[in-house]
């Protein structure tokens, strides 16, 4: 995993996205806006392929926009990409609302049912439901099922919870300061 700490915002979600190759493509849109799939690829040293099946997807996400320009020297069309900032940042929000969502609902599926599992790490945890079927016998190992604490479970989902509605908050106030500045 590289590191990107440092990083633009665009090239973060870039690599959220995909692989390396994202990356060096997001690097090269950044460094040079307008670049053509032709200087993309020359730019980051990636086969012209590769480079479209990237660029079309973080077009079809909508971060990036591709302006269709006539070249003066062959005289076909090329598309010239560029970072479309204001959408990186709702692709951002968009995420987080989904992974939100998907965590408050992973909690009330903890919080409503009882779990029962054998111990062995590579067995699944069962439902009370499904270990009744399986008469609290592993259907994997052939362990007996037994009544499994998730209370440290629900308390780290609640958590995360509570750790992104809070950044969430954090980051609006930030758009709040900064519209009234601009504004």
């Amino acid at each position: 995993m590289v590191k990107l700490e440092y990083e633009d915002t665009f090239v973060k979600v870039a690599a959220m996205i995909g692989d390396e190759d994202y990356i060096k493509v997001a690097r090269a849109i950044l460094n040079n806006p307008d670049a053509t799939d032709e200087e993309i690829a020359s730019a980051t040293g990636l086969k012209i392929n590769k480079v479209r099946k990237v660029l079309y997807d973080l077009y079809e996400r909508g971060l990036i926009a591709g302006i269709r320009d006539k070249d003066p020297k062959k005289g076909w069309f090329v598309y010239r990409w560029r970072i479309q900032r204001d959408q990186v940042d709702v692709f951002l929000k968009r995420t987080r609302e989904i992974i939100l969502k998907k965590l408050r609902s992973r909690l009330e599926y903890e919080k409503t049912h009882t779990f029962y599992w054998c111990g062995t790490p590579t067995c699944k945890k069962y439902t009370f439901e499904q270990a009744i079927e399986y008469f609290f016998i592993c259907p994997e190992c052939g362990n007996p099922l037994k009544q499994e604490d998730n209370s440290e479970f629900i308390k780290a989902l609640e958590w995360k919870i509570d750790q992104i509605i809070e950044e969430d908050k954090k980051n609006e106030e930030k758009n709040k300061a900064v519209q009234e500045l601009t504004s």
